[in-house]
């Protein structure tokens, strides 16, 4: 039934058109056809998914998508009777609009000569939350009153409200008394206490306001008004008033680490399906320790926050001998995204993946010693097309030791090396580290060009600082199902990667990155503690990488901008990603003594000339220590020119490449 509403409809206070409504249409309703129940009913015994960290502390909890519907025997009688006593003391007298209320809103909307109350009733609420919108207009007054008589004559009472209680908002994505006991109690809604429900039913006002998640000051504010009510209304007693004044309930806080704990989750759904959450009932073990996590947002935050505030990040820490994820932070502010950049984002790593190239070169029988020269070369890439790789800043620096190279983060060098030990060479070599790359980049691989995930990189940095182990990424320890009271473990996963001697060698050349390379604002750091890592840099500063380790843990940095752009001059590696890795390393380390990496035994250390890289001699008084592959140290002497050369029968020639 349709209502012609005159033009100057405006003038005509709500409730006297409300009352003539209410006239009109109790002669004639047309019964609502709807079904009952609109979603499944909510599970018996159903329990969320509990996380803890490595060191049993509670990380925070994994809720179920779906809604459900609650019957009305499993709504607590408190919670009934604080919802009609605050919401609609005649709501078991009234058929759907309340007269008494319409009387007590028309005196004030004359009054006040505007519309200043409608005197709303629980089947009224209900409607506006099922069909309508909250458009505030004469007719969607009208349409709401009329569909609230329907439902009263063709629904009882019980039913009406059970609808009510499923189908209103309590704020923070909560849809229902359902979610609501989940989210703020972690109860099923026949397990909450009547301190609990005094809160929820103040919610339905304003649940943006008065939600139990809200400021302290207007939720118990609420709460009182709703228990002065009750008592008013003889549903309760003084005593009972005020011993629930004065024990509130404990709501239960949003979990810690929602990145992490949304990873969980994947994880969680990839093992056992999708069902998984909605089932319930496991506590989960993570690898995450939860002081870790809580330095590794703050140390992201703070130090993107210091280049700009639009800036973003990841941030990984694992153990490098077993593949824990330490922590895990996915973006500068989790509140404003949940996209996991640490899991998720794909960019290309620049120099970073440099000390991929010479670990597989020291692989092949190179040496750190071993010297190339950085004078630009052109390749053909086909289609007359050639490709000319320069370095930063096109200097040229002549002959390097790969070492140096390495620390100077070398360009033109890095892509001579590519193509010496081949490009499919490469590509094995790194998916044996866990990172898949494509061989069709050819020897723009060299720079960095493949994109990759910060947890991909990470991880295949991993061997280098566990003796040539490579683990596989570890969330989860282990799942403890109770309602079958039975455990899943999850242990660690090492595979062999490369030989502990190329993990070693190519480490020592990395803590020269630290100590005058591209990263030598670490110098201190890295005198404190052994330390190895590298910077990473993309055209145009577009991406910033750090990726450092010592023998105890391993962690990457990425910053830059979720739509790629320059980050202008400066936003490198060295000076926008290795402060953040320093600053979470410093906490993360501080408890835990100062050692170095373990030297294999099938590594050697001689004493060489810097210039020739030949066994120092008398001859030539300057020398440094080297760390070689043992068979691959050289057997040469250094002599100076002019002067005969020492001998031992023997001639020193580099390893050929096969």
């Amino acid at each position: 039934m349709r209502f012609l509403i005159c033009s100057n409809h405006k003038s005509i206070p709500s409730s006297i058109l409300l009352a003539l409504l209410l006239v009109v249409t109790m002669a004639s309703a047309t019964p609502a056809q709807e079904n009952f129940a609109t979603f499944p009913l909510l599970p018996a015994g159903y329990a969320s998914i509990k996380v803890f960290d490595n060191h049993k502390r509670f990380v925070g909890r994994i809720l179920p998508e779906k809604r459900y519907w609650v019957p009305i025997e499993r709504i607590p009688a408190f919670l009934q009777k604080a919802v009609v006593a605050v919401e609609d003391t005649r709501f078991y007298e009234h058929g759907g609009i309340d007269m008494r209320g319409i009387a007590r809103a028309l005196v004030k909307d004359v009054v006040k000569g505007r519309l200043a109350e409608g005197g709303s009733t629980i089947t009224q609420q209900l409607i506006k939350n099922r069909y309508l919108s909250g458009e505030k207009t004469f007719e969607r007054k009208f349409e709401e009153a009329r569909l609230a008589m329907e439902f009263e004559q063709k629904y009882s009472k019980k039913q009406i409200l059970e609808m009510y209680f499923n189908e209103i908002y309590y704020g923070n994505g909560a849809w229902g008394i359902a979610q609501a006991a989940r989210l703020y109690f972690d109860k099923n809604p026949e397990e909450l206490s009547d301190a609990e429900c005094a809160l929820l039913a103040g919610v339905q006002k304003n649940p943006a306001r008065y939600n139990p998640l809200g400021k302290s000051a207007n939720i118990t504010g609420r709460r009182d008004v709703v228990l002065k009510r009750m008592l008013e209304l003889n549903m309760i007693t003084s005593r009972q008033r005020q011993a629930l004044r004065a024990h509130p309930p404990a709501v239960t806080k949003p979990g810690q680490a929602p990145q992490y704990l949304a990873h969980i989750r994947g994880k969680l759904i990839e093992r056992y399906g999708a069902d998984i959450v909605e089932q319930g009932g496991l506590e989960v073990t993570a690898a995450l320790d939860l002081n870790l996590q809580k330095q590794a947002e703050q140390a992201l935050r703070e130090g993107a926050r210091r280049i700009s505030p639009k800036l973003q990040g990841a941030l990984i820490c694992l153990d490098p001998a077993t593949g824990d994820v330490l922590a895990a932070v996915g973006g500068v502010d989790a509140t404003q995204s949940d996209y996991n950049r640490a899991f998720a984002a794909r960019r290309q790593p620049g120099s970073a993946i440099k000390p991929l190239i010479y670990a597989a070169a020291l692989e092949k029988g190179l040496t750190a010693a071993s010297v190339r020269d950085d004078e630009p070369v052109s390749y053909d890439r086909g289609n007359n097309e050639t490709w000319k790789p320069l370095n930063y800043g096109r200097e040229q620096y002549g002959e390097l030791s790969l070492r140096q190279a390495l620390a100077y983060s070398n360009n033109v060098i890095a892509v001579k090396l590519l193509d010496e030990i081949g490009v499919p060479y490469f590509v094995d070599f790194t998916a044996r580290m866990g990172l898949p790359l494509r061989a069709e980049n050819g020897l723009s691989l060299a720079l960095g060009t493949n994109e990759v995930t910060l947890n991909d990189l990470v991880l295949a940095y991993a061997p280098l600082a566990g003796g040539g182990q490579r683990p596989e990424a570890r969330t989860i320890i282990r799942i403890y199902d109770s309602k079958r009271h039975s455990w899943v473990e999850n242990p660690p996963v090492v595979h062999p990667a490369i030989s502990p001697a190329a993990a070693f060698v190519t480490t020592q050349m990395l803590k020269d990155v630290m100590s005058y390379g591209t990263a030598k604002n670490l110098k201190k750091f890295s005198r404190s503690r052994p330390s190895a890592g590298k910077t990473g840099t993309t055209d145009n500063y577009r991406d910033a990488w750090f990726v450092g380790y010592t023998p105890q843990l391993i962690t990457g940095v990425w910053v830059g901008y979720d739509k790629p752009r320059p980050g202008g001059k400066g936003f490198t590696g060295g000076a926008a990603a290795a402060p953040i890795w320093e600053r979470f390393m410093r906490k993360a380390l501080a408890s835990k003594p100062a050692v170095d990496f373990q030297r294999p035994d099938t590594v050697v250390s001689v004493s060489i000339d810097p210039v020739s890289g030949k066994l120092a001699s008398p001859d030539c008084p300057d020398s440094r220590e080297e760390f070689y592959i043992a068979g691959t140290e050289p057997v040469e002497y250094c002599h100076k020119p002019g002067v005969d050369e020492p001998t031992d029968g023997t001639d020193e020639t580099e390893p050929e490449i096969p």
